[in-house]
């Protein structure tokens, strides 16, 4: 049962992709696209400079960006013992997004892309300055969870930070020249579209390094299911796992809302819907399950940001979305303690 839920995943994934490259401002038809994805002919030419400059780029960031989150979610629940924690609601994105604007509303980029016109080394200078931003409030976070242990208090803090951080970036913004508070505000309300094949160059090394560590830490992350004290007596070396597990978040949610914005509820809707579907709490399983779903589930979002000439903003697309799956998970919860 669960190999064939995986090869529905890859099929939806699959589908989703399609059309993403296919729907949009301009439609252009499937079979042209598969033409154009596979090197062959197609009737128009401004189809071929469509999908390779703007639709195919697009795509991968929504794929990259829906399995970062996803994966980062996971393993923040997992960790913290908390069914609602991800990057955006414990304040992890938003350390991002203070690091994004360090560097960028400190220096001279503007635009209706925040980071489009960044040179290469400008776009690793940004990821840096963003994943060491999540990774400071990461490791802030980590060390209250030792001393407290409610979930409830947890996600305040985490809200708090968020706060701290969102009066930071108002402070930068309040010296801003106008067109980089403009860039700036557009950069929040979420996109996959303003990354370019140069971002990318970026984007994906280090998303596929932040998955290669979140996979990394497959088993310690099933000890930890049942507490440190289970983890310990298993062998395994918690410290250590906090490490890893914080680099890779941290690097995960850092490229994804330094490119994209700091986008909510994927990263908490995604992994309870890998769980209902394979009714399971093994990361083995769950890993590559949230990388599927949620890069399908950032390609259907995307795609549901177009509403006839008008592009929605995804924060609110994933928010319509998330809110109703995490709302559901929490009732449901509710009513199985009542049982």
């Amino acid at each position: 049962m669960r190999r064939l839920f995986f090869v529905l995943l890859l099929i939806g994934l699959a589908v989703a992709f399609v059309l993403s490259v296919s729907l949009g401002s301009v439609r252009i038809p499937i079979e042209s696209v598969l033409r154009v994805l596979f090197g062959g002919e197609v009737e128009r030419e401004t189809w071929r400079t469509i999908i390779w400059q703007f639709r195919l780029p697009k795509a991968i960031t929504a794929m990259l960006a829906g399995a970062a989150l996803a994966s980062a979610g996971l393993q923040m629940q997992t960790l913290f013992r908390n069914p609602l924690a991800d990057p955006f609601v414990l304040g992890i994105s938003s350390g991002a997004s203070l690091g994004v604007a360090l560097v960028v509303l400190a220096g001279t980029a503007v635009g209706s892309s925040l980071l489009g016109g960044l040179s290469l080394f400008a776009n690793i200078g940004v990821v840096a300055a963003a994943s060491l931003g999540s990774g400071l409030v990461f490791a802030l976070i980590v060390l209250v969870s030792r001393r407290i242990h409610n979930n409830v208090t947890l996600l305040v803090l985490g809200l708090m930070m968020g706060y701290v951080v969102s009066a930071l970036v108002s402070i930068l913004l309040y010296f801003s020249v106008p067109e980089q508070v403009q860039a700036y505000i557009n950069w929040t309300f979420g996109s996959f579209g303003g990354t370019t094949w140069g971002n990318l160059q970026v984007l994906v090394p280090v998303v596929l390094m932040g998955l290669a560590l979140a996979m990394a830490c497959v088993k310690p992350l099933n000890a930890l299911l049942l507490g440190e004290h289970y983890a310990r007596s298993m062998g395994v070396n918690v410290t250590q796992a906090r490490v890893m597990i914080a680099a890779s978040a941290s690097l995960l949610a850092g490229a994804v809302t330094a490119f994209c914005g700091p986008i909510g509820f994927l990263g908490v809707a995604v992994p309870h819907l890998a769980r209902s579907m394979f009714a399971t709490s093994n990361h083995k399983v769950l890993g590559p399950a949230c990388v599927l779903l949620g890069a399908s589930l950032a390609l259907l979002c995307d795609l549901a940001t177009y509403a006839g000439k008008f592009a929605l903003p995804l924060n609110a697309v994933t928010s319509l979305i998330g809110a109703p799956i995490v709302v559901w998970m929490i009732l449901q919860r509710s009513q199985t303690r009542q049982n």
